[in-house]
């Protein structure tokens, strides 16, 4: 029987990641670096409030837009942290996850045709849900020289074929890489110069190590350009709870809330009951985790850069994104050979891009001690 799938989907190929660990599946004593979840698990406060609110029989609907408690403790947290104002009424949406807020404002914003940027490398979605919602995906290439950031110059001459928006991700998945905010300011200037709206994702702003991070909307004129994307999943180790959050003008969110509620309706209340507690209690486990990350981080790449692999030092997020073109093998036939060898899983680049070819993705949310030992691995692999 022909079904007759729509041609959208049929030609948006499967996520290169999941692919890549299907043959994963199965294997003994591999040592996977692969996933990008953090390998601590969600402080135990926050555990207890979710046990808690099912003992009390929390097990409702929310309203759509999400708890309102929730809403207003995020309102009242980006005020704190970066004096960025949002009415939790009109300018706040809780997703499933930022999967979901990546998808609702790609949905709402765009009308078939309409052209988004998109930097490469970038996680694997960003691309696929442009298209899936009938834009274009307009890819601007960066490379390890540049440090894998867009320029000003870059998004400016990719403007003059006539673009909407811009999908940005930083600390970024998966290189790591973030932005300074005299850096955001000058990306800003453009942005502003050719009207686009930006979907900024900033789900790993408390995994930066070396400075500050700065929301893009929290600049000078650009909260009215930004829909800001961000959750508790990377930071707060809150994966499994799927909860995830969007700031943006009114007019926007609104949109992205009507198709919410068609195809959702709203974010598991158990949750959101969690988020409000780790939002609330959890500073001081979220800075434990982020000063273990940015152990590993220094190790990881000192230790890539002395087997041979060009490693730049990322700024954030738990991800390396070293080049094994010394080898002269494929990205895929590396991380196939390397599993098939040593036992060590890793993403092929190409997962996220074809410019993303000679390079690799390596998470080092893992234990130092798995790190250590994969490092090994691979100095073996690269020896023979």
């Amino acid at each position: 029987m022909d079904y007759n799938i729509s041609k959208r989907v049929i030609q948006i190929a499967p996520s290169g990641i999941r692919a890549f660990f299907d043959l994963v599946l199965g294997m003994k004593d591999v040592i996977s670096l692969g996933v990008g979840e953090p390998d601590f698990v969600a402080p135990w406060h926050v555990r207890e409030k979710a046990i808690d609110s099912l003992e009390q029989g929390f097990t409702s609907y929310t309203s759509n837009k999400g708890m309102p408690e929730l809403r207003k403790q995020i309102v009242h947290s980006l005020k704190s942290r970066y004096n960025l104002k949002y009415d939790f009424e009109e300018e706040v949406l809780i997703t499933v996850g930022v999967s979901e807020g990546l998808d609702l404002a790609a949905r709402a914003i765009l009308n078939p045709g309409d052209k988004v940027l998109v930097p490469e490398p970038i996680y694997v979605s960003y691309a696929p849900v442009v298209e899936l919602a009938g834009g274009k995906a307009v890819l601007l290439k960066t490379d390890i020289d540049s440090g894998f950031k867009i320029t000003p110059a870059l998004v400016d001459k990719a403007c003059k074929a006539g673009v909407k928006a811009l999908m940005i991700n930083y600390p970024c998945n998966p290189t790591g890489t973030s932005y300074t905010k005299e850096e955001l300011m000058a990306l800003a200037k453009v942005i502003k110069k050719n009207k686009l709206i930006v979907i900024s994702d900033e789900v790993y702003d408390e995994l930066t190590y070396d400075f500050q991070h700065t929301p893009l909307a929290s600049l000078q004129g650009m909260k009215d350009h930004v829909v800001y994307l961000n959750g508790f999943s990377k930071s707060y180790a809150m994966t499994g709870f799927r909860i995830g959050w969007v700031c943006g003008p009114a007019e926007i969110v609104g949109a992205m809330t009507k198709i919410h509620q068609y195809t959702i309706l709203c974010a598991p209340i158990t949750g959101q009951i969690a988020a409000q507690e780790a939002l609330k209690n959890s500073h001081h486990e979220v800075q434990q985790m982020k000063k273990e990350y940015k152990r590993r981080r220094n190790y990881i790449v000192a230790a890539l850069n002395d087997i041979g692999l060009n490693c730049h030092m990322p700024e954030g997020a738990f991800y390396v994104f070293p080049s094994i073109k010394s080898t002269g093998e494929t990205s895929m036939d590396f991380a196939q050979n390397l599993l098939k060898q040593q036992k060590v899983a890793l993403v092929p680049g190409v997962a996220f891009g074809s410019s993303c070819e000679g390079y690799v993705r390596i998470s080092y949310a893992s234990s130092y001690d798995n790190l250590k030992e994969a490092i090994l691995r691979i100095q073996n692999y690269l020896k023979r």
